[in-house]
């Protein structure tokens, strides 16, 4: 807007300055130099150059009150040019403090103690949520823990350990695949689990799969209600988790989601991130764990939940206080809000420019009258911006 309007604003003062000092009665040249300082004074953008950094300091104050720490200005203009909001599961959607909820055993000779024992051993090196919910379950039902060997995590399917001189695996159907471990008799009980919401582990041991642990998450208390608000908001809403399509879909049904990105590998969250970009839909990747970050950073705004880890927030444009994920559509409704303020700054500044240079190349403002104009023009779009101050989220 500079490089255009101060030309125009010099030309116009001198073109103001000429015709008075060539067509006005005496004295000329004062009346000349008059008017040309009121066009000068009247035209100083002053009120331009404070529309937009204005409004986006008292947006983000304001978002800071609310639990929203914005990064900077470009988070919170680009937040309200958002189509499609992906939300991941665990720690996210869910409280991600899992629990054991089902022990299966399909091996003459085991128990659920015993299976559970070798599967607690070897997750003792773990520090995935399902690994730690195993561990805390044998230690509360008091089952000694055994010596771990070769540990090694398997991102997204699971971990590999030795116990005992056995080499144990506890992880999902692509492990045991992988490893070329067969679960022909326990897809049924898999599969009742996974519909009820569940997320099943196969436990094998020896070279033998020997029984399933189910964990489950727990829903986060508002995250319905989140949901629903950025769908009322003409929101695309999806869902994208590592877990199986079934336990994916039962969490996605409880929480009003349709569209479903499940056993989604975490390196391979930023290119689903990606791939959604490449439909020509704006991202916000909403997440919280480590292995979020880099679909954080791909996303046009990431959001991190303020109880996750520093990596995610650090990633992130966005951190919402708090965990509440009613905070996202609460940010998205202040950058819709704050650039709203900004349109209005812009219109006010440049249609005071625009009768009021007229007037006083006409001669019929002096420069005392156009300095105070001038001011009252950058008081007036400070005072407006100061109304994002009383900005209260849609309920």
């Amino acid at each position: 807007m500079a490089a255009v309007f101060v030309p125009i604003v010099i030309a116009v003062a001198l073109l103001t300055f000429g015709l008075w000092l060539a067509f006005s009665p005496a004295p000329a040249f004062t009346k000349a130099l008059l008017n040309f300082v009121a066009v000068l004074i009247i035209a100083c953008p002053c009120a331009l150059g404070l529309a937009t950094p204005t409004s986006i300091m008292v947006g983000i104050g304001r978002g800071a009150e609310l639990g929203i720490l914005i990064r900077g200005g470009a988070a919170l203009e680009q937040a309200r040019a958002l189509t499609t909001v992906v939300l991941d599961k665990t720690g996210t959607l869910t409280t991600g403090e899992l629990a054991v909820k089902e022990i299966v055993v399909r091996q003459e000779g085991w128990t659920r103690e015993k299976l559970l024992q070798f599967a607690a051993s070897a997750e003792q090196g773990s520090e995935h949520p399902i690994g730690e919910a195993i561990v805390k379950m044998a230690r509360e039902l008091r089952i000694a823990l055994e010596p771990l060997k070769d540990f090694a995590a398997v991102p997204g399917h699971g971990i590999r350990a030795t116990v005992k001189g056995q080499p144990v695996r506890v992880g999902n159907l692509r492990l045991m695949e992988v490893d070329g471990l067969k679960v022909a008799s326990l897809e049924a009980e898999t599969a009742r689990l996974a519909e009820a919401g569940l997320t099943p582990m196969f436990v094998a041991a020896g070279g033998t799969v020997v029984g399933v642990i189910a964990v489950a998450d727990t829903v986060k208390e508002h995250a319905r209600e989140a949901v629903s608000a950025l769908k009322v908001m003409g929101l695309d809403v999806v869902m994208i988790t590592g877990d199986n399509p079934r336990t994916a879909a039962a969490v996605a049904r409880e929480v009003g989601i349709e569209r479903v990105l499940a056993e989604v590998l975490p390196e391979a969250k930023a290119s689903e991130v990606k791939r959604l970009q490449g439909e020509g839909r704006r991202v916000a990747m909403v997440g919280d764990g480590i292995n979020d970050a880099p679909a954080l950073a791909q996303a046009d705004v990431g959001i991190a939940i303020g109880a996750g880890t520093d990596v995610a927030m650090e990633a992130a444009d966005i951190t919402l206080i708090g965990g509440d994920l009613r905070g996202v559509a609460t940010a998205i409704q202040l950058s819709r809000a704050t650039m709203r303020n900004i349109k209005q700054n812009l219109f006010a500044a440049f249609i005071y420019n625009v009768i009021l240079i007229p007037v006083a190349a006409l001669g019929w403002l002096n420069p005392i009258l156009a300095a105070a104009a001038m001011g009252a023009s950058s008081v007036s779009v400070v005072s407006n911006a100061l109304r994002l101050r009383f900005f209260a989220p849609a309920a």
